[in-house]
């Protein structure tokens, strides 16, 4: 079984560095993909309440035999949820179809700066971490000004911060605002959707120096960086080799030429405009 590191958030939660993610899963799908994650040796899993697919991640999870205590479970709240007594509600809701007592990590998955609701939303989240219903609260998708409203206006830190970052979107400024306030940086759509980013010359280049596939020295640059991330795939054989990162390690070159694409590049939306759900 692959030894996972681990990143000690803020409140002192150790939390998988490397887990499994299930964006667009569909349901009836997620529970092989999430078996298979856990046989592979995942432990950190990562879903969301718009995802819909926390039942089918319940069921892998009830089945696993896996001690609750081993597992690392996350879940997010949907944008139409926000606000202080509907988050509470949702949360329970996802709590349910997700068969579980108690959630690792639960995250405001946008800011919708628009609505204004966020700091409301993120009281309910201090709620239900006082509550013990929620071991660690953190966001998704928030930009330095968010954060900021959240370290001044709440009375609990986010410890994480799961945003879009790979190298083509390497998110060094937010990346810094997070290290100068206790925040771990959790990355998603960690390869940029595939495509351009692994068939770069460059990523090609370091895969064959160091004998691996492009999507491995990708996890790998973003491990050494310091990012947490939420690799997502449907099939074993690929499961299993995003997990086969530990092995080898970057030299500080690899690192540094790997970080030198980016180019600003995003494949979801812009967190100070998106406004949707």
């Amino acid at each position: 079984m692959t030894s996972i590191p681990v990143t000690k958030l803020g409140n002192g939660v150790e939390m998988p560095q490397l887990g499994f993610g299930v964006f667009q899963v569909p349901d009836d799908e997620t529970q092989a993909a999430v078996k298979a994650a856990l046989e592979a040796g995942y432990r950190s899993i990562d879903t969301a309440k718009v995802y819909g697919n926390e039942e089918g991640v319940g069921q892998a999870l009830a089945e696993s035999g896996i001690a609750r205590d081993e597992l690392f479970i996350t879940t997010k709240l949907w944008n139409a949820d926000q606000g202080y007594d509907e988050t509470l509600r949702a949360f329970d809701a996802s709590l349910g179809r997700l068969g579980l007592d108690q959630l690792d990590l639960y995250l405001i998955h946008w800011p919708l700066p628009q609505r204004d609701k966020y700091v409301a939303t993120w009281k309910a989240l201090e709620k239900l971490y006082e509550d013990g219903r929620v071991r660690a609260i953190g966001v998704s998708n928030f930009q330095p000004t968010h954060l900021q409203r959240l370290l001044d206006e709440g009375s609990v830190a986010p410890v994480v911060n799961q945003i879009e970052l790979h190298p083509y979107l390497n998110q060094e400024e937010l990346r810094a605002f997070h290290a100068g306030h206790g925040i771990a940086t959790e990355a998603w759509s960690p390869l940029a959707k595939g495509g351009d980013l692994l068939a770069d010359d460059t990523v090609r280049q370091l895969a064959t120096k160091h004998g691996r596939t492009p999507a491995q020295i990708v996890i790998r640059w973003h491990l050494q960086l310091g990012n947490v991330v939420i690799p997502k795939s449907v099939t074993p054989s690929r499961i299993a080799e995003n997990l086969d990162v530990f092995g080898f390690t970057l030299a500080d070159e690899d690192v540094a030429a790997l970080s030198s694409l980016d180019r600003g590049l995003r494949t979801g939306p812009d967190p100070d405009t998106f406004d949707a759900g």
